[in-house]
């Protein structure tokens, strides 16, 4: 597990490192990264199973995004947001999130890994969130405190559903997902992580 200096905004030491994958690169997000993730957010289609299609505004991203992110951030164990760029054009076309399974609960699952994504509609269809969530994925696996990672989504959101699918997740059930906004029904995947086999 590589490890890198300092995270400037969110006061860690040590940051983990994801290296390049064949098309990508990966860096944690820091609060200074605020307009990529607003202008991410400004499309209705990447925002239609997240909120109904509703745009962030800058004063949600800088007020609420941005705190959440920070709360579960452990650039240590690589938890976090993080950025994904086009290493051809050095365009930034998204994120993958990690954090504990329920991380806002009384109970967050720490041996449970979430993983996520957001990327901007014209880097749709090219696999490229698969290629990330994959790299992302076998660097976090490397603590030998995982025991799983999961990945939840709206039902009706098939492009998620196939990413989960595509990077060896399997469903486990229909789930009622508690946030700080409240309850949502989606998807629930996984996959048991064999710790024996490093």
């Amino acid at each position: 597990m590589a490890i890198i200096g300092h995270l400037v905004g969110f006061k860690m030491k040590n940051v983990m490192k994801v290296n390049d994958s064949a098309r990508l690169s990966y860096q944690l997000i820091t609060e200074g990264d605020v307009e990529l993730l607003y202008q991410l957010d400004q499309d209705p289609e990447v925002m239609r199973y997240i909120n109904g299609g509703e745009p962030s505004s800058m004063k949600q991203i800088v007020e609420v995004f941005i705190p959440r992110v920070k709360a579960f951030s452990n650039p240590t164990l690589g938890w976090g947001l993080w950025s994904v760029t086009v290493k051809a054009d050095q365009s930034f076309i998204g994120w993958i999130l990690i954090r504990p399974m329920e991380f806002f609960t009384p109970n967050p699952e720490l041996d449970n890994l979430e993983i996520g994504w957001r990327f901007k509609q014209n880097s749709w269809g090219y696999g490229y969130a698969t290629e990330a969530a994959l790299a992302v994925k076998a660097v976090v696996v490397q603590d030998s405190s995982v025991m799983k990672i999961s990945a939840i989504a709206d039902e009706e959101n098939n492009a998620s559903i196939t990413v989960m699918k595509k990077i060896g997740l399997t469903y486990v059930k229909n789930h009622l997902y508690k946030t700080p906004k409240g309850d949502m029904q989606v998807v629930y995947y996984q996959q048991i992580v064999d710790q024996s086999a490093k």
